[in-house]
């Protein structure tokens, strides 16, 4: 099992900017590749970055591409979602998640343990 706890999420501004953390506990972090979603009430969860297990490699959602960085600390077993230039439909709950390096990383069902999610609000 791996525990994921996401933080960072708040209220900001159009233009603005916040950092995402997601603090895992368990099994060892550095196994698992991470990603980061989205969703909004009544929608499906969408994809927004991921990370390979060193951070070797990363993928971003076309939406969020050279706004949003996603990076990892495998010393401090944390995975950071880092976003600026904030858009008010960037209005979500954001997920972190953990998957054991097999499938897509933009895939939803690639992730076998998730978070309990952050809200992140731009208002307009």
């Amino acid at each position: 099992q791996v525990q994921l706890v996401e933080s960072g999420g708040g209220l900001v501004q159009t233009g603005g900017s916040l950092r995402l953390s997601c603090a895992a506990s368990g099994r060892t972090f550095s196994n698992y590749a991470m990603g980061w979603f989205r969703q909004a009430p009544g929608k499906e969860r969408e994809f927004v970055a991921a990370v390979s297990w060193i951070g070797g490699s990363t993928w971003s959602a076309d939406s969020v591409k050279d706004r949003f960085t996603v990076s990892r600390d495998n010393a401090k077993n944390t995975v950071y979602l880092q976003m600026n230039s904030l858009k008010p439909e960037d209005t979500d709950v954001y997920y972190c998640a953990a998957r054991n390096n097999y499938g897509s990383p933009r895939n939803v069902e690639s992730y076998a343990y998730w978070g309990q999610g952050t809200q992140v609000t731009v208002s307009s």
